[in-house]
């Protein structure tokens, strides 16, 4: 690139690609997901449940039902809403918390909010006529609604709490799961819902002397507000006489680090890869606005906000935040500069062909093709730099030291790490009690009897928070807390040791009257609980008809499975080489990419997803299942 390109630029994209790169290489780590500890064992505190008021005391339980469901957060809760709406009453639901909301439930930090917009994230708004308070939800109200939600469709009188699964194994002469539990209870059922929720395990760093640490110590999905003081709005005043140090500066620490900086005596942050931190600017609901919506806003919202996330051509942008900022300025790009008949092009490859041909990927193609003319990943790359310029500029902006300002500046790609929204947490490192430990990459050395240990200088602390995020990409079973038993003996972590094979995402041949909820092989979205809710409509869906065509037994043919792993393997996004690029973490397992195009979502976009399933239901012959009376 020329001088003159450069100047005009303002900045240089050459010395970016090599900072980028730089800052990438020193992340690496030889051992990868190994670098963390199982919370198991000497480790098994950490997931103790803090928030328990009172243990149910119960006699095991010995039924059958037609539905189990595993998994109280909003995936557990849509799955047995919407079969309760097809007149499915007949469930089950087992919770390891001691009530509903899933994420919302563990994740009770102080300042925990969502940041994907309350109208668009809160599921099936119209059909509680709840109106969240503010445009981002806090976890409070979010927790509230949960309760609003199980309340409207009774979902209390069909759960069992404080009860973890511990083995699903398939019965093929009754044809039903035998589903057991840590308080002896065994349970026949017809389906499984399997929403266990894909951050539900809490993880540890492996860090030397871990368990040598003599003050307090807990995770964030786990707060310990017996310790702290004050509650999720913050107001942490058994602080006041604490050193507090903080492990890890994802988001969770982010929306924390501001309420714990108000309350501890001295507050030390350990850094090893700084978080993109771009404007939140929270509102109040307008009242006149949510009245005016007509019937069916809320999954035009959605929708809306999907097709903007997947780069979908939308007439006008409803959600109007930095997700959608950010994708618009990615995608529109290349799209502003399209002469006009390749931009009508587009915008017809992009939503009027037939599901035939689109299935059959020439939509994909001829829009790959057009990219490559017009060089789209080198102009989406120009745009992410400028947008995290602005970023970086944000943190020269609010922190008044030089060099802490430049420690909190992200120097990777916008979504190499999921981006954050927060306007108090640049500022908090202006405060005189908080102290940025900027581990340039590392991770700390050790833990000592006394605190923390980076670069030969020991910080002596009172309490120890670990903000270091849950279990990706590690075994389903692992991941999920218990074994899955199929057809002759195999279980879902054999199936699933090479390669995922699914049909839809939803169904594992091998493991009959099973649904797995999930991103993989399926529509991934950014609000998780559009997702979900397709999940919960289409499952939903098949029971039903299996009841009335009075099947017992329903599983993905061997050809379907395998026609549906080509079809993820074909609509792939190749993105390897963007993963390897990126900044480590859980997004490209730690920087040891292994790419399996199978073992990934469905690359034509959750809204392409969600019309497949959408027409697979629409023409009534439930293809692609074996169905046995």
């Amino acid at each position: 690139m020329s001088a003159a390109e450069t100047v005009e630029l303002g900045f240089d994209p050459d010395a970016l690609r090599e900072k980028y790169r730089a800052e990438r290489d020193k992340r690496i780590r030889p051992e990868g997901n190994d670098q963390y500890i199982e919370v198991t064992g000497d480790f098994s505190h950490y997931v103790d449940d803090p928030y328990v008021t009172a243990e149910i005391d119960r006699e095991p339980v010995r039924t059958a039902t037609e539905v189990l469901i595993i998994g109280g957060g909003f995936g557990g809760m849509l799955a047995a809403a919407r079969l309760k709406q097809a007149g499915i009453t007949d469930i089950l639901l087992v919770e390891k918390g001691a009530g509903f909301g899933g994420t919302w439930y563990w994740n009770r930090y102080p300042g925990a909010s969502c940041d994907i917009e309350a109208y668009v994230y809160l599921p099936m708004l119209e059909e509680t006529g709840f109106v969240p308070r503010q445009k981002y939800t806090n976890a409070s109200e979010t927790l509230a609604y949960c309760e609003v939600l199980a309340e409207t469709y009774g979902l209390h009188d069909n759960a069992l709490f404080q009860t973890q699964v511990q083995k699903t194994q398939w019965q093929e002469q009754s044809r039903r799961w035998r589903v057991t539990t840590n308080r002896g209870d065994a349970i026949d059922a017809r389906f499984v819902v399997h929403s266990n929720g894909p951050l539900n395990r809490p993880k540890l760093p492996g860090i030397a002397g871990i368990d040598r640490f003599q003050g307090h110590t807990f995770h964030t999905s786990r707060w310990d507000y017996d310790y702290t003081g004050g509650d999720s709005s913050g107001n942490l005043d058994r602080l006041a006489n604490k050193r507090v140090a903080v492990i890890g500066t994802g988001a969770t620490a982010v929306q924390c680090i501001p309420h714990l900086a108000q309350g501890a005596e001295q507050l030390y942050v350990f850094q090893r890869t700084p978080s993109s931190i771009d404007v939140r600017n929270n509102q109040a609901t307008d009242p006149q606005w949510i009245a005016g919506q007509a019937p069916g806003w809320q999954d035009r919202r959605r929708t809306n906000f999907e097709s903007l996330m997947s780069g979908v051509p939308v007439k006008e942008d409803l959600v109007g935040d930095g997700w959608t900022e950010a994708f618009r300025d990615l995608f529109g790009q290349f799209r502003e500069q399209m002469p006009p008949k390749w931009r009508l092009a587009f915008w017809a490859l992009q939503g009027l062909f037939s599901p035939r041909r689109r299935e059959r990927g020439f939509k994909q193609y001829l829009i790959d093709r057009a990219m490559v003319y017009m060089d789209v990943p080198s102009k989406m790359e120009l745009a992410d730099f400028k947008k995290m310029e602005k970023i970086r500029a944000r943190a020269d902006a609010l922190v008044q030291d030089g060099a802490v300002a430049e420690s909190l500046k992200p120097y990777y790609r916008q979504f190499c790490k999921r981006p954050c929204f927060h306007d108090e947490y640049l500022q908090t490192f202006n405060r005189d009690n908080v102290t940025l430990v900027d581990t340039r990459g590392r991770g700390v050395d050790a833990f000592t009897e006394q605190g923390v240990v980076f670069d030969g200088e020991e910080y002596p602390v009172d309490c120890i928070i670990f903000a270091t995020g849950f279990e990706v990409g590690t075994d389903y079973s692992r991941r999920c807390g218990y074994e899955i038993v199929g057809v002759d003996g195999l279980t879902v972590s054999e199936k699933w040791q090479d390669r995922l094979a699914t049909f839809h995402g939803l169904h594992a041949r091998g493991f009959p009257n099973s649904f797995f909820f999930g991103p993989m092989q399926s529509g991934f979205t950014a609000t998780f609980t559009f997702a979900l809710d397709e999940n919960a409509i289409h499952t939903a869906y098949i029971i039903e008809q299996l009841q009335q065509r009075q099947v017992t037994r329903v599983e993905a043919s061997e050809a379907a499975e395998q026609d549906w792993v080509d079809t993820v393997i074909r609509k792939a996004r190749l993105t390897e080489d963007f993963q390897k690029s990126c900044t480590p973490g859980y997004y490209n397992n730690e920087g040891h990419v292994q790419f399996k195009p199978e073992n990934t979502f469905y690359g034509g976009g959750p809204i392409e997803f969600f019309g497949i399933t959408k027409k697979w239901r629409k023409r009534g012959k439930l293809e692609g299942l074996e169905l046995q009376a």
